[in-house]
């Protein structure tokens, strides 16, 4: 075997792409997009062949050390405890040269795949002998941890699996939902670029309404930039005047029919009935945003970008004067319809707390995932006197960020 100090971007690329443990967060992109950090690609070959690669981030410390964090990775064959011994003992004298502390890492490992439903601690037998691996290559274990910041990525994540009749499979509230939504005329498009301060404003409007700090315009612009044909903007949005002047329409039919029911048909009469009450209610709905909302109006989006054979759902945001319209429902299965008709196997859908009791868990079950349930982190100290001091600091720092988002 042998260490490589950079690898070709490209190549990385391609060797990821094809691994089980493949993730966007190790793309070589992905490190444009952490624009904040410095990064490398390192990896060791066997025979010339890459076996094992990770994406690096470097961060900047004060006098003039470095932490290194590896998102989601290494890529490479965890059963394998040879490899796994000598990549983490070359990365370690490698990353000497930049003063590092220590290496964080998040591979992504799955322990545990169930339906909430099905929620149970059943681990991968092959999880211990993963642990032992990387514990003999000096890697510490963080923890089984639960909540999402308790740790860099989720431990545990929402993920909806392709399958035949996608649509049909999904729970049956959340079919009434998605009808709910085309009742009310919500369309689903496919958008480019060009549209993206629209995408922006209704996240801007979702981090006002749930006190949450997402990104910006630039941002959005950034990773589409960045992903190009890879990058997947999807918005749902409806047109005020037009669904008001249908349902003026049917509501001066429906008058008219009811102005001719005939004596002996009280079926037909409270039928009528029935639909002019939900007419007026429709009406007197759409008419309290009329006026206020002109011609196509987007009320959610979601931005996501294709890696592999999964679809990740990075960003989304949705105007709540539209609640009662139901658009993400339909905005979600649309985008998850075109995914898996586009070579994907997985829509994963991001983050969830551990014990599935949260808000995120609640909406997410509306769409029947799989929890993929991770290994965890590891540090592997590389500067063992000032390791476990600057552990201390990392989590004050970590801790005063939680707040600050509180």
């Amino acid at each position: 075997m042998e260490f490589i100090e950079t690898i070709n971007p490209q190549e990385h690329d391609d060797f990821i792409k094809g691994h089980p443990l493949c993730n966007l967060l190790q793309t070589s992109k992905w490190a444009l997009v952490k624009d904040n950090w410095d990064h490398r690609i390192i990896g060791v070959k066997q025979n010339g062949t890459l076996i094992a690669s990770a994406m690096v981030l470097i961060k900047q410390l004060p006098m003039g050390f470095t932490m290194m964090y590896i998102p989601r990775g290494p890529i490479m064959d965890y059963e394998n405890g040879a490899l796994i011994r000598f990549f983490f003992a070359h990365m370690k004298r490698w990353a000497k040269q930049y003063h590092c502390l220590f290496i964080k890492m998040d591979p992504g490992i799955h322990i545990n795949d169930y339906k909430i439903k099905d929620k149970n601690d059943h681990y991968d037998p092959k999880t211990e002998k993963i642990l032992a691996h990387m514990k003999q290559a000096n890697a510490i274990h963080k923890g089984y941890t639960t909540y999402i910041k308790e740790s860099i990525q989720p431990r545990f994540q929402a993920n909806v699996y392709a399958c035949d009749a996608f649509e049909q499979a999904l729970p049956r509230h959340t079919r009434r939902l998605i009808r709910d939504a085309l009742k009310r005329d919500v369309q689903v498009v496919k958008a480019d670029q060009d549209r993206i301060q629209e995408f922006a404003d209704v996240v801007a409007l979702t981090e006002a309404r749930k006190h949450v700090n997402l990104r910006n315009r630039e941002y959005f612009e950034q990773l589409m930039d960045i992903y190009k044909e890879d990058a997947y903007l999807f918005l749902a949005e409806v047109n005020i005047d037009e669904t008001l002047a249908r349902l003026r329409q049917e509501q001066q039919q429906n008058k008219k029919e009811l102005a001719e029911v005939k004596e002996g048909a009280p079926k037909k009469l409270r039928r009528l009935q029935d639909i002019q009450k939900a007419l007026e209610k429709d009406i007197a709905e759409m008419s309290s945003l009329e006026g206020v909302y002109q011609g196509n109006t987007v009320i959610a989006g979601i931005l996501s970008i294709k890696c592999g054979d999964t679809m990740e759902m990075l960003y989304a945001g949705m105007n709540d004067h539209f609640k009662k319209f139901m658009p993400q429902y339909y905005l979600y299965t649309e985008h998850m319809k075109y995914a898996f008709t586009h070579g994907c196997q997985y829509a994963n859908m991001g983050g969830v707390e551990g014990d599935l009791a949260d808000g995120l868990t609640k909406f997410k079950a509306n769409f029947d995932p799989y929890i993929n349930e991770f290994i965890g982190e590891f540090d592997l100290p590389v500067n063992g006197l000032l390791y476990r001091m600057s552990e201390f600091a990392y989590r004050m720092r970590k801790a005063r960020g939680s707040k600050k988002e509180k």
